[in-house]
């Protein structure tokens, strides 16, 4: 499955114009990936766009913008991504009652050890021990929250592929036993992951369309929004210089170096100024950079 990358991810502003719809999309996209085995673990499993998802609401709680932040942002959830024949999850030890948590925890230690995919029944069943993330592994403690995976050999995603074969979830543990069959919608969108795709649930504006309704534009000045969420201000006139723009020209950009300075500052953010120059900068550009 490919990686997020930076023009994947909305800014801040575009983001807040589209949340609503992809947030509802994404509620409903991940319930048929929310699997309860028993009634204490649950596994979510995970593809692109549920973490694109985790990413985008991450940078909008921290009001991220910088490019290098965003990347770390990205660094970091691409490393749960599933890989080819693979599946991976979220598992989930849930219990409401605080003063159940520590001995209910405790009671599942070594559970790493138990948790698996199976394939078929009877004689032919295969079974694809889950992996745990050692990181996350305490031979004296768990936490309630891990990451596993599922690595698949080729027959064996060819079996999960197949509909007729059985599928399920089974927790084999001293101290916690219990079962669930991957059907119906589940199957699907999960045979979708072990495949390589994921749906594209957050749909934006084409690029160069204008991200920011207020900010002004004319026939000779533009505003665009960077991938690092930076707005930029340039002349559409490539042989304008800054040292000898006519006043209009001059008075449109300022005019919308204004609004790009008032609009990250509606958003909360500082912001810093530069004038690119050079041989390879056509005409006369701002940049409105985040800090």
């Amino acid at each position: 499955m490919m990686p997020l990358v930076l023009e994947d991810i909305a800014g801040l502003e575009e983001y807040e114009g589209l949340r609503e719809g992809y947030r509802e999309a994404v509620i409903a996209h991940k319930k048929a990936r929310r699997v309860p085995v028993g009634d204490k673990v649950t596994l979510v499993f995970e593809d692109r766009e549920t973490l694109r998802f985790q990413v985008q609401e991450m940078l909008r709680i921290e009001r991220t913008t910088r490019q290098q932040d965003v990347q770390h942002e990205l660094d970091t959830y691409n490393d749960l991504l599933p890989g080819e024949h693979e599946l991976s999850a979220t598992l989930f030890v849930e219990i409401t009652e605080p003063s159940r948590i520590r001995p209910e925890l405790d009671r599942l230690i070594g559970i790493d050890e138990h948790v698996f995919l199976v394939l078929g029944s009877g004689p032919e069943a295969t079974r694809v021990h889950a992996r745990f993330d050692p990181k996350q592994m305490d031979e004296e403690r768990i936490s309630a929250v891990q990451y596993v995976r599922f690595q698949l050999d080729e027959r064996q995603a060819t079996r999960f592929a197949d509909r007729s074969e059985l599928a399920a979830l089974e927790i084999d543990h001293p101290g916690y036993q219990a079962r669930e069959l991957l059907e119906g919608q589940t199957r699907d969108s999960l045979i979708d992951t072990c495949q390589g795709q994921s749906p594209t649930l957050l749909v934006r504006e084409p690029a160069g369309a204008p991200t920011h309704e207020t900010l002004p534009e004319s026939e000779r000045v533009r505003v665009r929004r960077a991938a690092d969420g930076s707005l930029i201000i340039e002349s559409l006139e490539p042989s304008a210089r800054l040292e000898s723009a006519d006043p209009n020209l001059s008075a449109e950009l300022w005019q919308a170096l204004q609004q790009a300075v008032q609009s990250m500052v509606a958003e909360g953010l500082r912001c810093e100024i530069s004038c690119p120059a050079g041989d390879d900068v056509d005409g006369i550009r701002f940049h409105v950079t985040p800090l």
